[in-house]
């Protein structure tokens, strides 16, 4: 099977950075909607329990939606850069820098957040495994402090779609930029490990 073209493979990341912003949309229009439900007029929840868990699981589902962008999400912010110093400044929106510096610092976040995850899951003991609490409950806090960064990205990741439209009806020169390979992060000494959630 061959490689396609990384114009090609570009063109499938913006789409899978597209459906995460779908699905994050629809994620925070349900949480919207079980608050307002499940909160008094003070937005107290009725049964706090109940609540955080479902809490947890909003910021679960936020972060297996990212996971299909996050090992590329550099690349494509990478690219972005780029192409934004090459637009012709009349098709350039204000916002779309600071967008990118934003996006990219909840990046690193996110990948702190990763790591540290890592760190802590080949420290458990063998018995703590999927289901378990002493397992569950340092993934959940993981979901949990990703939750602002994942807004983030939700929030401010179409300016990496939009600057690749205006890059697609500019001059030609704009147009042909290949896309864009973050530097690699530093090596890190690391445990090899199972599939990683």
């Amino acid at each position: 099977m061959t490689t396609p073209p990384p114009n090609e493979i570009h063109e499938l990341r913006l789409k899978a950075l597209a459906t995460f912003i779908r699905e994050s949309d629809k994620i925070l229009v349900n949480w919207d909607a079980y608050s307002d439900e499940h909160t008094d007029l003070d937005g107290w929840p009725h049964d706090a329990r109940s609540y955080g868990l479902r809490a947890s699981r909003r910021d679960a589902d936020a972060w297996r939606s990212f996971n299909r962008v996050r090992s590329f999400a550099k690349d494509l912010l990478a690219t972005a850069e780029v192409q934004l110093q090459q637009l012709p400044a009349r098709t350039i929106q204000s916002r779309w820098a600071w967008q990118l510096a934003t996006l990219d610092t909840a990046l690193v976040e996110l990948s702190a957040l990763q790591r540290d995850w890592l760190n802590v899951r080949d420290s458990l003991p063998p018995s703590a495994k999927p289901g378990t609490e002493e397992y569950d409950e340092p993934l959940a806090e993981r979901y949990a402090e990703a939750w602002h960064y994942l807004d983030e990205w939700s929030s401010h990741g179409q300016a990496v779609l939009d600057i690749h439209a205006a890059a697609q009806h500019s001059p030609p020169r704009v147009l042909a930029i290949t896309p864009v390979q973050a530097p690699a992060a530093p090596a890190q000494a690391a445990k090899p490990s199972t599939a990683r959630r």
